[in-house]
């Protein structure tokens, strides 16, 4: 049987809740690597617009997700362009009702709070109704648990619960996680995933190191 193509718009037996997500995308400042699967009993593939939040091109951040990634419902990525500038007395933004409120505005200031690109590694697990904040960075493994709220880096292998969210622990000993992103097996083709999950779901590390070589 050949290896499940990762074109697929709705994988799961082709049922509407689960989608490949980087085959609902349209927008260029989304990025999403194969077989990241989205899951929404309503309509996971209206992810762009109903869970990447404030995301204008004229900000400039991408929001960049890997490979293998799972993203459970109401997964949300609020982007730069929620900031408000907060260098005077009040944060409400009156400049964007036009008009009178728009004259002596300087459009500077909120460039001053972008804080650039949001970025996820591969193999990342996300909980239901969880939050990453702008400019994010989650490393490979990590597992963002069910209504947290990722407000700073990740690092590889962390499960990060709670708002605001804290590491509790990391999944693997540090030499093992090393290890693993040499080994980046995201990265090989699918059929040589394939031929190695035993490997990669029974946490056998001598085996996977010895698929990595051949």
């Amino acid at each position: 049987m050949p290896a499940l193509s990762p074109e697929l718009r709705f994988p799961f037996n082709g049922e509407p809740h689960t989608v490949f997500l980087k085959n609902v995308i349209s927008r260029a400042n989304i990025e999403v690597g194969d077989y990241t699967y989205y899951n929404d009993l309503i309509d996971p593939t209206a992810f762009e617009d109903q869970n990447v939040r404030y995301h204008f091109d004229f900000i400039g951040d991408k929001l960049v997700i890997g490979k293998f990634c799972a993203l459970a419902q109401g997964t949300t990525f609020i982007m730069s362009g929620a900031n408000h500038a907060m260098t005077g007395f009040s944060t409400y933004p009156f400049h964007i009702f036009g008009e009178t409120w728009r004259e002596g505005f300087d459009e500077r200031i909120i460039f001053d709070h972008i804080r650039g690109d949001t970025v996820v590694g591969n193999d990342v697990w996300f909980g239901t109704n969880s939050t990453i904040l702008p400019g994010v960075e989650i490393g490979c493994g990590a597992i963002i648990g069910a209504n947290a709220m990722a407000s700073k880096n990740v690092p590889p292998y962390a499960v990060v619960v709670g708002n605001p969210g804290k590491v509790v622990r990391l999944r693997f000993e540090q030499h093992t996680i090393d290890r693993l992103l040499e080994i980046a097996w995201w990265d090989w083709p699918t059929e040589k995933i394939t031929q190695n999950l035993d490997a990669i779901r029974g946490a056998d590390l001598t085996a996977l190191e010895k698929a990595s070589v051949v």
